[in-house]
């Protein structure tokens, strides 16, 4: 096979361009990341871009020229066709299918969190919460005994869901927190993945100060009670 280029298009906060990068690491694939503002996008950007979001993923190489992927799931499976060591997707067919659904779901718990994340009433907040933690729920009930979602092996569903514990992390809810509180596959799941060599590279070293910032500059409730005497 032909040996392409590839070039990660970016935004320093988002989680979904955090998939792919662990997923890249995983793979120990180079890669080049140019990160772009999405408050005034490139015009590049956006002719290369259907949705205008991060991430792409640029593939290049001497006989096929260019082409440009997005969405971070569908680049996620490019990258396990393409470079299938480590596996990140389980080999049985029927438990594919069931780790890409898990896929799914995990990304209706990243809306959740991002949701609650953000909001700025608390009418807003309580909802979002209580969504995500019967998300975490479910997750808790149908996870392995862990270190990772399917025991010890990291998966798509694994770096589906990094990014989601990474907020909190950063912002130290305690395993107590009632968002978590009694979950102890799911505090055990948190604690390997925040562990991982890929997930702790996936993002800059100024990641947490720019999400601390971003949420401030948003108004959120988690900001005002943080700057609260």
């Amino acid at each position: 096979m032909h040996q392409s280029s590839l070039t990660l298009v970016s935004h320093h906060l988002c989680p979904f361009v955090q998939r792919v990068a662990i997923a890249l690491l995983e793979k120990g694939v180079a890669v080049q990341r140019t990160d772009i503002d999405l408050r005034n996008r490139p015009d590049w950007f956006l002719a290369i871009s259907p949705t205008g979001k991060v991430p792409l993923l640029k593939v290049s190489n001497d006989i096929v020229g260019e082409s440009v992927l997005f969405e971070s799931v569908a680049i996620c499976e490019y990258l396990e066709d393409v470079f299938p060591e480590p596996a990140l997707h389980p080999i049985n067919a029927l438990t594919r299918a069931q780790h890409r659904a898990w896929v799914e779901f995990a990304s209706a718990a990243l809306a959740d969190a991002w949701g609650f994340l953000n909001a700025s009433e608390q009418q807003v907040a309580l909802g979002k919460s209580a969504a995500l933690r019967g998300k975490l729920e479910r997750f808790d009930s149908e996870m392995s005994d862990g270190p990772y979602f399917a025991g010890e092996d990291l998966s798509m569903v694994d770096i589906a869901m990094a990014p989601v514990f990474r907020y909190f992390d950063i912002l130290e809810f305690a395993p107590s927190h009632p968002l978590f509180a009694g979950l102890n596959r799911v505090a055990d799941w948190r604690l390997a993945l925040a562990s991982r060599p890929s997930v702790q590279a996936a993002v800059k070293e100024d990641y947490a100060i720019r999400f601390r910032k971003h949420l401030q500059e948003a108004g959120t409730l988690l900001a005002a009670e943080s700057e609260a005497p």
